[in-house]
Order: structure tokens, then sequence, then C-alpha cells
């Protein structure tokens, strides 16, 4: 059972601005409602100062789609069009009191038809599909590539069928299956290019130089990314025999899951690819 804020259900029961605005200043539309999400949201803009002097939004979806889709109508009354281009789907879940982790891609929806309307507005390209440095692979239901590639990781899934089956990513229309398979076999090469990597060791004893080298070496490559993903970083500070003293950067500095962060990324990679005994402390200062 899903919890729901208080603000979700009052949205759901009486929802703000539905219909369409005739003869509308910009449209935006995503979803479909053949994958069972779908939200059309029309604008009325004064040309003049470029307010949003009224929106309205029409939507087949779930209760948190039509929250959502409200919430979102709401947000943006009154703000000029560049105001707006800069509401994310982290804006209006706020807005709502909170959305439960499965129901985020309605929040996400309502983004991204905002998006198109203000490309609809300026006559330019619709923007690529991203949530924060994620891309949307599954448009139907807003799954992600990061989300994909966890669950391929996490689950040991081989096939799309497997990825639907724990995502519903390309349980919809089906057209992102093409590349639900291109994620597939990118992330088993890139694993089996590890597995290789590992037999290549040395089994002699690293020198110091080759020791610092390696640590260098699997940080920029098992585990900057990762916290660059999430808006983070890492700096090797010192290295003294087995142990290794970084800084975190980024949104990794302060960071509540600090501890987790060190001990199971960062420790457990440096003692998978460069020696078993390393220990991994966090410099603050």
């Amino acid at each position: 059972m899903w919890d729901y804020s208080d603000k979700v259900k009052e949205f759901f029961k009486n929802p703000h601005n539905t219909g369409v605005i005739e003869n509308p200043d910009a449209v935006g539309e995503v979803g479909s409602i053949i994958c069972g999400d779908a939200l059309r949201l029309t604008l009325r803009i004064e040309k003049s100062t470029g307010i949003i002097k009224d929106a309205k939004f029409q939507t087949f979806g779930c209760a948190s789609a039509i929250a959502s889709s409200s919430a979102l109508t709401e947000i943006i009354k009154g703000m000029t069009i560049e105001q707006a281009s800069r509401v994310t789907n982290k804006d209006i879940a706020d807005y709502l009191g909170g959305l439960p982790e499965e129901k985020m891609h309605c929040s996400v929806m309502g983004m991204e038809a905002l998006e198109a309307a203000i490309s609809n507005y300026r006559g330019t390209p619709a923007k690529k599909e991203m949530v924060g440095e994620e891309k949307i692979i599954c448009k139907c239901f807003s799954v992600t590539d990061k989300k994909i590639i966890r669950a391929i990781k996490e689950n040991n899934l081989h096939t799309v069928e497997e990825v639907t089956n724990y995502t519903k990513a390309g349980g919809g229309c089906g057209k992102c299956k093409p590349e639900i398979e291109k994620l597939l076999n990118e992330f088993w090469k890139k694993e089996g290019s590890k597995a290789v990597y590992k037999k290549e060791l040395p089994k002699f004893k690293l020198t110091n130089l080759q020791r610092i080298a390696a640590i260098q070496e699997t940080i920029d490559r098992e585990i900057r990314p990762s916290l660059k993903a999430d808006g983070g970083n890492i700096e090797v500070v010192d290295i003294d025999r087995n142990k290794v003293y970084v800084k975190l950067l980024g949104t990794c500095l302060g960071c509540p899951a600090t501890g987790v962060t060190l001990k199971v990324l960062v420790e457990s990679k440096l003692r998978e690819f460069v020696d078993e005994s390393i220990v991994v402390e966090e410099v603050k200062e």
C-alpha cells in the first residue's frame, strides 16, 4: 500500500485547472494512452511579458498523475516562461508533500509536458528527455537508463523480458526494447572486460608506484563515474601502505550515506581490483 500525502489526496479528489484552453499559446503532450499514462498541457501566455496567465491539463493516469498535473498548473501560473523552464519534477513532488517512489514517474511526466509546451511556444525542438543526468529510456513508464542498469546488475538480468519484469520498461508500446537490448549488451560486455582485467592482474607483489597507479586507475574507472552520476566526486589525499585516505567532494560531502559510500563502493572496489587488505579512510579537512 502506497502512502500518499494529504495534499496528493486533496489534489486527486479536487483537481485544479482541468480541461483545455481554447486556441492556446502553447501545447505540451507526453505519454501514450496505449501505455496507460498520458498528459496534455495547454498554456495561455501574455506575449508582452512572457507570463503564463493560465494553464490547464487533461490526463489519463492514476491518482498521482492527476495530482501531479494539477500541482504543475498551480506552480507555473504567474511565472514567466523563463522561470517555468527551471521547474523540475522534484518541485512538483515537493509541492505535493512528496510522492511514493513508485509514483515519481508521474512528476516526471508533468515536467516533460511543461518542457514540451515551452519548446512548442518557443518554436524550438523539444529537450532531450533527461532526469538530471539520467536518460529516460522507456517513455511509457518513465524508466531511466540508470534504473535499468541497476536492475540488470543487482538481479543478473540478461534479457529484455527480464528487464521488463523488474522495471516495467518495455512493457508499454515496446518502442524502447532496442535501447534496453543495447544497455544489456553494453553492461555485460563491460562486465566481461572486468573479468579479463582481473585475470591479468599481476600475481607478484606490487611496487609502491604500481600500487599507487592501480589505485588511481581503479578510482577513475570504477568509482568516480558512479559518484559523478550523483553530483559527487572523490580525491585521493594520501596512500600509506594499505591505507588510502580520500576526500569526498560535491554532493558526497556531508552526505548522511558517506560511510556506506566509502565501504560499499570505494573500499570494496579497491579491494576487488588492487589489494584485499586496503582500508579507506575519509579526510574531512
